[in-house]
């Protein structure tokens, strides 16, 4: 199967990486609670897809703090080089999506810090929350790829960050 990157997919990607930190970590969340169901059948059965690492970097995840786990989620998207990140960032866009169901799942059962209650997304977010829902399955696909693919950091840089050492 081939994933296309379309104009409409690049305007979305670019909206959703304007956004502040926290509100992507949101809205991302927001999008497997709605969609999840349907973006998550068809991760597993990918070519790329590794469950078992992507388990396995998610066991990871959950032996932290819930302030660890936000600030690893954080990390992620900022590209913060941190080993998780490197790790991270040496998986395939599709398992990376797993990951990330892994991650809103863990939210769900408490095993991750969760959203907090009653938290709602910024104008500008819940805006770009319709325009994802209203694409079709594969151009959803397609954006949650581009979107998690420059998440965390590739550990075939050779950049060493001074603060973590890596």
């Amino acid at each position: 199967m081939t994933y296309t990157t379309s104009n409409s997919s690049s305007e979305l990607v670019s909206a959703f990486q304007s956004l502040e930190v926290d509100q992507q970590l949101a809205l991302f969340y927001f999008i497997y609670k709605e969609m999840g169901n349907s973006v998550t059948p068809a991760a597993p059965g990918a070519s790329t897809v590794s469950p078992e690492i992507a388990e396995s970097l998610f066991n990871q995840v959950k032996e932290m703090s819930h302030e660890e786990q936000l600030q690893l989620q954080r990390d992620l998207i900022v590209g913060k080089n941190t080993l998780i990140a490197r790790e991270y960032g040496a998986l395939s866009d599709t398992t990376k999506l797993l990951f990330w169901y892994y991650l809103a799942q863990g939210m769900d059962n408490g095993t991750v810090v969760p959203m907090p209650p009653n938290y709602e997304l910024t104008s500008e977010a819940q805006q770009l929350f319709e325009r994802i829902k209203e694409l079709d399955f594969g151009e959803q696909i397609t954006l949650f790829r581009n979107i998690v693919s420059p998440m965390g950091v590739d550990p075939t840089a050779g950049n060493q960050d001074s603060e973590t050492g890596l």
